[in-house]
């Protein structure tokens, strides 16, 4: 074997000449059917740019319903999207830039919602439900409920709502239960006056915006009783000791009571104050059980008379004005039947003023038809009991 290399292979080889290019290769035309126009010849940088022939996937949906159809039509006030655009392919120029000066689109939404209306102009003159219910639009920060008195205050009216002609009947009804069973007898007169004591506690509570208070009602209710009882057992002479007795004994028991709540102390205060003074107003009730047969009757008849006149529609000094005559009157006029005469006219006159204070009291910010008819009936009688029992002892 020799070791020349073998060249009879590479001849003709040489290792640095220059490699010639090879020209680029073309396609051959394809054959064309006679129905199809000829496809227009691409341009010469894109016959060498590789391209895929395959199968791909459809980017855009095909609708499969007609465009007519309304069900498929894009909703009013709003505008569908544009078909997507393939720029930079054969036969689809590039888009051009905007300008730089060009505006800036601003998107404005195409539903607006109308304005609020304000309360009581919506149609046919109806109250919005904002002003239906009390509260306002809703706030980041809340916003409190006003009252209808506050409300009536803000506006320049007067936040007092007098109890109309129907308690004012059952007041005067009341009364001159209370006038016949004390002619009768004390334990006949004890009937309407625990009557007139449970509906005194009711509507104090309801007057004072606690609802239920269940509790606080049944212990007023249970001191006035209590009280009747010590006095029908001590008599009228030691009648003093046995209402202001009871209602020492009562005052204490609702401090201990309160103090064995677990709410807030403004709650408990509260609650106090309210239980307190319904409690006192009812055993106070029991004045009328301490006084003179003849001075109940000639007071409750007062009061009676002098509540319906108030209730007259009458401008407010002119009511007050004749609500105090007719009790007055109605003192002279029942006292002719009794014993007192015509000293039954300054009876009358007291315990109409009394009763009138009452009522006042039960028409204090905008109360509900549940308080005129419990408070607004109890308070001007209760009201008059110590009127009847000190005037009946001094006129007496």
């Amino acid at each position: 074997m020799s070791n020349q290399p073998y060249e009879g292979q590479y001849e003709g080889y040489d290792p640095y000449a220059q490699p010639q290019q090879r020209p680029p290769q073309q396609r051959p035309p394809q054959r064309q059917s006679p129905q199809q126009p000829p496809q227009q010849q691409p341009p010469e940088w894109q016959q060498h740019t590789q391209q895929w022939e395959g199968q791909t996937w459809e980017t855009q949906a095909q609708p499969s319903t007609p465009t007519t159809d309304p069900r498929y039509l894009p909703p009013q006030g709003y505008q569908a999207y544009p078909e997507p655009q393939t720029y930079g392919t054969a036969g689809q120029p590039l888009p051009q830039e905007a300008p730089a000066s060009a505006p800036a689109r601003e998107w404005a939404p195409a539903y607006q919602p109308p304005a609020q209306q304000a309360p009581g102009t919506g149609t046919g003159g109806a109250v919005a439900p904002e002003a239906a219910s009390g509260y306002g639009p809703p706030t980041v920060t809340g916003n409190t409920r006003v009252t209808d008195a506050q409300r009536a205050r803000a506006e320049g009216r007067s936040p007092i709502i007098e109890p109309g002609i129907q308690p004012a009947a059952l007041t005067a009804v009341l009364g001159l239960l209370l006038s016949g069973t004390a002619a009768i007898g004390q334990y006949a007169l004890v009937v309407p006056l625990v009557l007139l004591q449970a509906v005194t506690a009711a509507g104090w509570f309801r007057l004072n915006g606690m609802w239920p208070a269940r509790q606080g009602i049944a212990l007023a209710f249970l001191g006035a009783v209590t009280a009747d009882v010590a006095l029908l057992a001590a008599g009228r002479e030691n009648a003093p000791a046995a209402i202001l007795g009871t209602l020492g004994v009562w005052v204490l028991l609702t401090l201990v009571l309160q103090l064995r709540s677990h709410a807030d102390p403004d709650t408990r205060m509260y609650g106090l104050m309210a239980t307190v003074t319904s409690a006192a107003l009812a055993i106070v009730a029991t004045g009328h059980l301490a006084a003179e047969p003849d001075a109940v009757t000639v007071g409750a008849a007062a009061v009676a008379v002098a509540v319906l006149a108030r209730a007259l529609p009458l401008p407010t000094a002119a009511s007050v004005v004749v609500a105090l005559l007719a009790a007055a009157g109605a003192g002279i006029a029942v006292g002719g039947m009794t014993d007192l005469g015509g000293k039954g006219a300054f009876l009358g006159l007291g315990a109409g003023v009394c009763a009138l204070i009452g009522h006042r009291v039960a028409s204090y910010d905008y109360p509900s038809r549940f308080v005129h008819f419990t408070a607004g009936v109890a308070l001007p009688l209760a009201a008059a009991a110590p009127a009847v029992y000190l005037l009946g002892r001094a006129l007496g």
